[in-house]
C-alpha cells in the first residue's frame, strides 16, 4: 500500500505484470492445468473455510467447535462432504422436477466461473513457459462478475419457485430483491475504481495500484497510499456492506431466515442439491473477497513494508500475498456471524435503497467530478474544500435521517405508553380477541407439557 523505493539486486528478477496481450497465447494442457487448480483451490478453500468458520465461532462462544474427525478436526468438512450426498436424496410430489434438479448447478456455476479472472501474481515460469498466474482476463473483466452474479440468483429463485411451497417460494422472492438492491449499490461502487484505474481489466487494476505519486522524506523516495482502499474508502466500505448482502451471509441471510421460513429457498431440497446450494454459498464467499483484494487491496502485490524486499513482487511470492488478503476477508465473514444478529427485512431494504445507492451514487459523481478536473485543470485547494463540503452536507443529511428516525420511534414508544396505562390498543395494534390476523395465542396448556402424552 505505501512503498519505499530501493535499489533492486542484480540478482532479483524483476516483476513481470501482465496484460491484456498476454492472454490467449497458452496452450491447451496449461489452460487444462489453470482451471483444474482453481477448481481444486476453491474446493480445498471452501473445506478449510467450513472447518475456520465452525472452529472460530465455538472460540467466540465459548465451546471447542469440531474436534474428532482428524486432527483439530481438520477432517470434519470433508467427512460432511462426503457424506450428504449419501443421504437419501428426496423429491416432493408436484414439483417442477427439472427446474427442481438443475437449480443448485445454475446457483453454483457462476461462481466458478467469476474466478477465472482474478489474477493471482505476476507472469511465471509453468514447464518452462511464461504465463500470468491467472486462467483469463477481459477488457470487460469486472462486468463478467456481476453478470455471473446476477445468473446465480436464478438458481435461487428457480428453486423457490419449483419446490411448489410456500416458505421456498418466501426465501426465493427475498433473494431476488436483496440481490437487485445490493449489486446496484455494488456497481456503482466499483465506477470510481474504474475511474482511477482507466481501465475494466482485472490486471490493469492491479497494475495501477502498484505504487502511488513519489514523495521525498529526509533523502527517502517514499510513495503515496495507492490501494483504492485507502484512496476510495467509501467505495471500499460499500463494496464489503453489498458483498455480504450478495452472498447472502449473517446479517444479510434473510432468504435463509431459518426462524421464520424454516429454510428458506433449499427447505426442500436434501442429500447432493442441498450440498451444491451450500458449496455455493462458500464459493461465492472466495470469489467476493478475491474480487475485494483485486480492485481494493493491491491484488498480488505485497504490502508495505513487505515491499521493501525488490523481489516482493516477483516470482511466486505474490500468490502468498494474495492468499493472505483473502484468507483475511474471509475473516471477516466469520466474524460477522459470530457478532451481529439478523436484521429485519425492511431494515435490509431500507440500508440498500435510503443509504448505499444514494451514497454510492453521491460518492461516484465527486470522484468523476475531480478526475475531470484533474485532469483538464482546476485548482486543487478548491476541489478539496468542495469535496470537504459534499461529506460534510451528506453527513449532515444522514444524522437529520437518524434524528427524525429516532424521534419517530419515541412518539411511538411515548403512544404505546400512554395506550398502555388507559388500558386501549395502540394504534394499528390489532385485537387479537377480534381475529383480525391469524395470530397463534400467547400461551396453550400443551407448552407446559399439560395434556402431552409420551
Amino acid at each position: 500500500m505505501i512503498a519505499i523505493t530501493s535499489v533492486a539486486h542484480p540478482a532479483a528478477v524483476p516483476a513481470a505484470d501482465p496484460s491484456l496481450a498476454s492472454f490467449g497465447h497458452d496452450p491447451w494442457w496449461l489452460i487444462a492445468l489453470k482451471v483444474v487448480v482453481i477448481f481444486a483451490f476453491l474446493m480445498i478453500t471452501t473445506l478449510m473455510t467450513i472447518w475456520a468458520e465452525r472452529r472460530i465461532i465455538g472460540r467466540m462462544q465459548s465451546r471447542p467447535g469440531p474436534n474428532r474427525a482428524g486432527k483439530f478436526g481438520l477432517l470434519q468438512s470433508l467427512m460432511d462432504g462426503l457424506k450428504l450426498p449419501l443421504k437419501e436424496d428426496i423429491i416432493p410430489r408436484g414439483v417442477d422436477k427439472v427446474l427442481f434438479v438443475i437449480a443448485p448447478a445454475i446457483a453454483l456455476i457462476p461462481a466458478f466461473v467469476s474466478f477465472a479472472i482474478i489474477p493471482f501474481g505476476p507472469e511465471v515460469s509453468i514447464f518452462h513457459h511464461q504465463t500470468p498466474l491467472q486462467l483469463a482476463d477481459l477488457p470487460v473483466a469486472v462486468l463478467l462478475v456481476l453478470a455471473m452474479s446476477s445468473m446465480a440468483v436464478y438458481g435461487i429463485v428457480l428453486a423457490g419457485w419449483a419446490s411448489t411451497s410456500p416458505y421456498s417460494l418466501l426465501g426465493a422472492l427475498r433473494s431476488s430483491a436483496q440481490v437487485i438492491s445490493y449489486e446496484i449499490a455494488m456497481g456503482l461502487s466499483f465506477v470510481p475504481v474504474f475511474l482511477y484505474a482507466g481501465s475494466l481489466s482485472t490486471t490493469a487494476i492491479v497494475a495501477h495500484q502498484a505504487h502511488g505519486a513519489a514523495l521525498r522524506v529526509a533523502g527517502v523516495t517514499l510513495h503515496y497510499p495507492s490501494w483504492y482502499a485507502v484512496l476510495l474508502l467509501p467505495s471500499f466500505v460499500i463494496y464489503v456492506i453489498t458483498m455480504v448482502g450478495e452472498t447472502n451471509r449473517l446479517p444479510f441471510d434473510l432468504p435463509e431466515g431459518e426462524g421464520e421460513i424454516v429454510g428458506g429457498f433449499h427447505t426442500e431440497y436434501s442429500s447432493l442439491k442441498f450440498a451444491l446450494f451450500y458449496l455455493a454459498e462458500y464459493v461465492n464467499m472466495i470469489t467476493v473477497s478475491g474480487l475485494a483484494a483485486t480492485l481494493f487491496l493491491g491484488g498480488w502485490r505485497a504490502p508495505w513494508p513487505i515491499t521493501v524486499w525488490s523481489g516482493a513482487n516477483s516470482g511466486w511470492w505474490p500468490l502468498l500475498w494474495f492468499l493472505g488478503k483473502v484468507l483475511l476477508l474471509l475473516f471477516f465473514f466469520i466474524w460477522l456471524r459470530g457478532s451481529l444478529p439478523r436484521i429485519r427485512y425492511d431494515q435490509l431494504m431500507k440500508l440498500g435503497w435510503k443509504v448505499l445507492i444514494p451514497g454510492a451514487l453521491g460518492w461516484t459523481l465527486l470522484v468523476a467530478t475531480i478526475r475531470v478536473w484533474r485532469r483538464y485543470g482546476g485548482s486543487t485547494g478548491v476541489y478539496l474544500v468542495t469535496g470537504v463540503i459534499v461529506i460534510v452536507a451528506l453527513a449532515l443529511l444522514l444524522a437529520s435521517e437518524v434524528s427524525a428516525q429516532r424521534a419517530q420511534q419515541r412518539a411511538q414508544a411515548e403512544a404505546e405508553a400512554g395506550a398502555g396505562a388507559a388500558g386501549e390498543l395502540p394504534a394499528g395494534q390489532p385485537d387479537r380477541a377480534a381475529g383480525a390476523f391469524p395470530v397463534p395465542p400467547m400461551d396453550l396448556p400443551h407448552y407446559h407439557g399439560i395434556g402431552v402424552t409420551a
